[in-house]
């Protein structure tokens, strides 16, 4: 009599083969999920990889026919500030420059002028004095018997660093000088600069922050220098008349020094600005020197900035 024992063990072979098969089955459909997750978030990385190297690229071009409009005209002539416009490919550029001379120079202006400044955006005459002596504290070379006076400042704060005491490498610094509320600095940084190379502000083009602070300056004043300063004849004797006990600051001299602030907006509805430094040199070779460049600066330029008489512990 034959046995059928043998059946059952190729059954049993039969069944433990289609696990197996159907676990690899579901391995590789889960690779394949995986894989075509990683292939997805590949290309959208390539995708906004591939427009910030557009950006950057009109970025540089802006900064190209800024320059060279700027080169163009002679020097008497040269604009204080402009701008213009062009499409390229998938994007619209808009772009804008002004003199450096605009703003404040962190290494060359007078105790007054800087106090002035965060006087008019938020802080109280007596702590706006106090840190502009810290400003000139941490650009000023020290006298060999004064050497320690500024470092024993830091220390007796508990600061794990010391004040440059040399001038200004970048406007970022100025976060690192003793005392400075942060809320002050990210409403002074729109208004400052290390680059113009002048003590003095060019009042055609400086944003009213800045006319407000120069020393001598009213809010009447301020009020009917602005009203006029669009008519004005471009000569110093005319601007002095108008400026009145404000024109000790005031200059309307020309600046090697211009701050471009490009503005791309790609058709996919992406937008991007930089802003750019740079300095004239006129060389055959070497025109223009770049000097500084922010990307992303949207956030910084439309945060609400507060004058004097708002509310913050300044």
């Amino acid at each position: 009599m034959m046995r059928k024992a043998p059946c059952v063990a190729v059954t049993s072979e039969h069944g433990f083969v289609l696990v197996a098969v159907l676990w690899i089955l579901a391995a590789l459909a889960a690779l394949a999920m995986i894989f075509s997750v990683y292939l997805s978030n590949s290309a959208q990385a390539l995708a906004v990889n591939d427009t910030g190297l557009q950006a950057e690229a009109l970025v540089s071009a802006s900064v190209e026919l800024t320059a060279y409009q700027l080169l163009l005209a002679a020097d008497k002539a040269r604009p204080l500030d402009g701008s213009f416009h062009y499409r390229l490919q998938n994007a619209d550029v808009a772009v804008s420059f002004v003199s450096e001379a605009a703003r404040v120079n962190l290494n060359l202006a007078p105790k007054e002028l800087l106090a002035n400044l965060f006087s008019g955006l938020g802080a109280d005459q007596e702590n706006a004095a106090q840190y502009a002596d810290r400003v000139i504290g941490w650009r000023t070379t020290p006298k060999a018997e004064s050497a320690e006076d500024e470092v024993s400042l830091y220390r007796a704060a508990g600061l794990a660093y010391s004040p440059r005491q040399a001038p200004f490498a970048h406007v970022n610094e100025l976060a690192l000088v003793l005392g400075l509320p942060p809320a002050l600095v990210n409403r002074a940084l729109p208004f400052v600069t290390v680059f113009s190379g002048v003590p003095k502000i060019n009042v055609l083009v400086a944003p009213p922050e800045v006319i407000a602070a120069l020393p001598g300056m009213t809010p009447s004043g301020l009020k009917r220098f602005l009203s006029e300063r669009p008519a004005l004849p471009r000569d110093m004797a005319a601007i002095a008349t108008a400026l009145g006990p404000a024109q000790a600051s005031a200059t309307i001299e020309k600046s090697n020094f211009f701050r471009i602030l490009t503005t791309v907006k790609f058709d996919n509805g992406r937008q991007t600005s930089s802003e750019v430094v740079i300095g004239l040199l006129g060389g055959a070779e070497d025109p223009y020197r770049v000097l500084s460049w922010q990307d992303e600066v949207e956030a910084a330029r439309s945060r609400p900035r507060k004058l004097a008489g708002d509310s913050d512990d300044l």
